[in-house]
């Protein structure tokens, strides 16, 4: 099942010629990357400054001298499969088969000033604005210096590739970070005292990474932020995220835009108008209401949200038809009772979302629902986003049955086994890792990236079959 709230964990690397201290020892650098999108492009930024520094990254943290783990600590549950990665590295270090441990990501920023006493077998913490000096400190700790932590109070910088076309992704799509931080105060977010502030990229600096990326054959660019929709408001140039999508359509060529992570009250009649008029971008949006009752989202500190959440998904429909919508919701906020909790089954049975994710409301220190009264018990919560999904499983029953005999594109991601004629693949109403998949049979000369016309033949609770129809492109 591939309907989920957050991405597996990835482990990457690929293998540039090496590099060596200034005492001629070799280095290389296995990466274990956690969480979301948005972290996944920090290790990406980070394998790109350690391919300029001279730095090696191995094809596996196995064989690395130096294990980087990048962290996520947005909630508990991803807290703790950091700190789980963080010891198994550590264990690695212990048995000898690497030298040193370095962390780095959200929980390096988020928790700086305990964690040299919390794990004294890691080497050095590298905070978010330091991303380009891990070269220098993976030197400094290999050179022999002990407990390095470079890690500043709060993040304000942005990052361009220093290395185009690093893409931990291993399939034909690439995330391209937009904007970094968040102005949005939920009452139950860390996120904005881990990220800073919202702060976008030059539109001229995202087109250009753009540009390289389908130089380099991919052909899926999934745009992210913290907060996509709202993308160039900070900006003097009056560029905003309609904009960079006209921009970027002006690329031409066939590719596939996708927008991830966005604001409910900031999706415009503009937005919407330009993703109806760019070709290549894909009528799928991604944005989590967390709750649809009026007094939840006041006490989440989204009232603004509460008059969009209402008439969203026929107001966006209305533009795009065939439009895709991918929500998030939190289940078990302090406050919330089984009247709350009907008014959002009920919303989310009315508005019939294409993808649904669910979590469980988590304490999180430094935010103002941390101590807000009348929390319900975790079974409580637990048994309301159980109750979400299998509501949420009947409508995606009802819409991908619907599906089958028409006619669609898909790209092609990788060969089904050792079945050269079968392969898995996606179409625009499917998001990389987070939504189901397509088998499509009878693949003529099939390769990664490339777009086939197919029809849906069968459907495999969140996943589709189809059978090619047409030449690929």
């Amino acid at each position: 099942m591939h309907d989920t709230n957050h991405d597996s964990p990835r482990q990457h690397g690929t293998t540039p010629p090496g590099g060596f201290t200034s005492a001629g020892t070799r280095i290389s650098v296995g990466f274990i990357s956690l969480g979301c999108a948005k972290n996944l492009v920090d290790a990406q930024l980070m394998a790109g400054n350690l391919i300029a520094d001279g730095i090696s990254l191995a094809p596996s943290p196995e064989e690395a001298d130096v294990v980087l783990v990048n962290t996520c600590s947005f909630i508990k549950d991803a807290r703790d499969e950091s700190y789980d990665s963080i010891e198994s590295a550590c264990e690695m270090k212990r048995a000898g088969q690497c030298s040193h441990v370095v962390v780095t990501g959200c929980l390096s920023q988020r928790y700086r000033n305990d964690l040299l006493d919390q794990m004294p077998d890691v080497d050095a913490f590298v905070g978010l604005d330091e991303l380009e000096d891990v070269g220098t400190v993976i030197r400094r700790i290999v050179g022999g210096e002990n407990r390095v932590l470079d890690v500043s109070q709060s993040p304000t910088r942005l990052y361009d590739p220093k290395v185009s076309g690093i893409v931990f992704t291993g399939g034909p799509y690439a995330y391209l970070k937009v904007a970094e931080g968040c102005n949005h105060l939920c009452s139950f977010c860390a996120i904005p005292g881990i990220r800073g502030t919202h702060r976008s990229r030059p539109m001229a600096s995202i087109v250009k990474e753009a540009e390289d990326l389908l130089e380099m054959g991919y052909r899926e660019l999934n745009l992210i932020s913290q907060d996509i929709t709202f993308y160039g408001r900070d900006l003097d140039s009056g560029n905003d995220l309609p904009a960079l999508l006209r921009e970027l359509g002006k690329i031409g060529g066939h590719f596939w835009i996708r927008l991830l992570y966005g604001y409910p009250s900031h999706v415009t009649d503009e937005l919407l108008e330009a993703m109806g008029d760019v070709s290549q971008v894909c009528h799928y949006l991604d944005l989590p209401i967390q709750h649809s009752h009026p007094d939840i989202l006041k006490g989440m500190k989204r009232t603004e949200t509460a008059d969009s959440v209402r008439d969203m998904g026929p107001r966006i429909r209305s533009f795009l038809p065939d439009g895709v919508l991918r929500t998030t919701c939190l289940l078990g906020f302090p406050g919330e009772t089984e009247d709350h909790f009907n008014h959002l089954l009920d919303y989310v049975q009315a508005t019939e979302f294409d993808h649904l994710g669910a979590f469980v409301f988590s304490p999180e220190d430094g935010t103002p629902a941390l101590d807000m009264p009348d929390r319900p018990d975790a079974e409580v919560a637990e048994s309301r986003r159980s109750r979400l999904m299998i509501c949420q499983l009947d409508i995606v029953d009802r819409k991908l049955s619907g599906l089958i005999g028409r006619e669609d594109q898909l790209i092609l991601e990788h060969p089904e086994a050792e079945d050269e004629t079968s392969w898995i693949g996606r179409t625009p109403r499917f998001a990389p890792e987070v939504d189901g998949e397509v088998l499509v049979r009878n693949v003529k000369n099939g390769r990664p990236g490339a777009f086939v016309p197919v029809r849906y033949t069968a459907q495999v609770d969140y996943d589709m079959e189809a059978e090619q129809v047409g030449n690929q492109l």
